[in-house]
């Protein structure tokens, strides 16, 4: 099993994925939300100079975001820094695009991305479609110089975030890794990315340190919920809860953009009017928060349900929970 971080992007990226490297973590992941954080690419590089071993993951590029051959070259130019640990990790834009009140990407767009990224990187010609018309494009570095601006001979893997059923199918014909949050691998080599919190002896589960360090996680499925309106599906046991924060959800100001509140804080941290929700069975159900023999026994069922890799995203603030991590999954 493989043991990975996952970041917020802030200026100090580089630094905590050197500490990851020397912890023994293998790989590293940054979020990529143009309107929460620091800017992916400039977080990614930092870590690139810093690191000679770990990978580093774009988890997770957004097709609308940043245009195929514009990520294909960040992707090959963070290659030429870090030859053979740069990881390509795609996704629908759950966070990325909700935080602008756009819907999230089809798994078409997707497919397209993924495509065009990869004609791209073997110095193929290829055509899409931008601005509504099929254009084509090739890189065209100066090819007596071209390594000097990318890397496009050691592989960048292409991940994709999947949760339906559609989307595990759809990694499993294009990419060549599944990022997710514990609802079922596919057939590749698959992450199980999560929060969490390790307890110390007779720590509640529900203690301040557990609710700064995983309570953004279940808080993220509530913002979903609320998005969904009447097509969501709600277990019964959250009904009343989700109907108690819909009231909160629409005095949200100016209502037309009632997203900007909501989405404040996703995967970072929750907001008072939130908190108030988080009970410690919502994180021990839905993160990995427990005790050191808690934690590791769940990552034993992980591992056992096809898994290859557990990812824990650092909260912002809460950074020196990598040590916890360390001591917990590699010893």
């Amino acid at each position: 099993m493989d043991y990975g971080i996952a970041l917020t992007p802030t200026a100090a990226s580089g630094d905590l994925a050197a500490r990851a490297e020397a912890l023994g973590f293998s790989h590293c992941w940054f979020y990529d939300t143009q309107l929460l954080c620091h800017d992916i690419l400039v977080a990614m590089t930092a870590a690139a100079l810093k690191t000679s071993r770990i990978k580093l993951g774009a988890g997770v590029l957004v097709p609308s975001n940043r245009l195929a051959a514009v990520a294909a070259n960040a992707m090959a130019s963070l290659n030429a820094l870090a030859p053979g640990r740069v990881i390509a990790g795609l996704g629908s834009g759950n966070t990325a695009r909700r935080t602008m009140g756009l819907p999230a990407h089809t798994l078409r767009e997707i497919r397209e991305y993924a495509r065009v990224m990869r004609a791209l990187w073997r110095g193929e010609m290829v055509e899409t479609v931008i601005e509504g018309a099929p254009h084509k494009m090739r890189f065209m570095h100066p090819p007596h110089l071209a390594r000097a601006f990318v890397n496009t001979e050691d592989a960048i893997p292409v991940h994709v975030s999947a949760f339906g059923p559609r989307g595990r199918q759809l990694t499993v014909d294009i990419a060549d890794g599944f990022i997710n949050a514990w609802t079922g691998p596919a057939a590749l080599y698959a992450t199980c990315l999560n929060l969490g919190c390790v307890l110390a002896p007779g720590e509640a589960y529900d203690s301040p340190r557990a609710r700064a360090q995983a309570g953004p996680w279940p808080a993220v499925y509530w913002h979903a919920l609320i998005e969904a309106g009447d097509k969501a599906e709600v277990p019964p046991p959250l009904k009343p809860m989700l109907d108690a924060y819909r009231e909160i959800y629409v005095r949200y100001q100016p209502a037309d953009a009632r997203y900007a509140t909501l989405h404040s804080g996703h995967l970072m941290y929750l907001r008072p009017e939130e908190a108030q929700f988080l009970t410690g069975e919502a994180l021990r159900s839905s993160s990995l928060t427990g005790t050191a023999d808690e934690i590791r026994a769940r990552v034993q069922q992980i591992e056992a349900a096809g898994y290859h890799q557990v990812a824990i995203q650092l909260v912002p603030g809460q950074e020196a929970a990598i040590e916890d991590w360390a001591r917990v999954l590699m010893h």
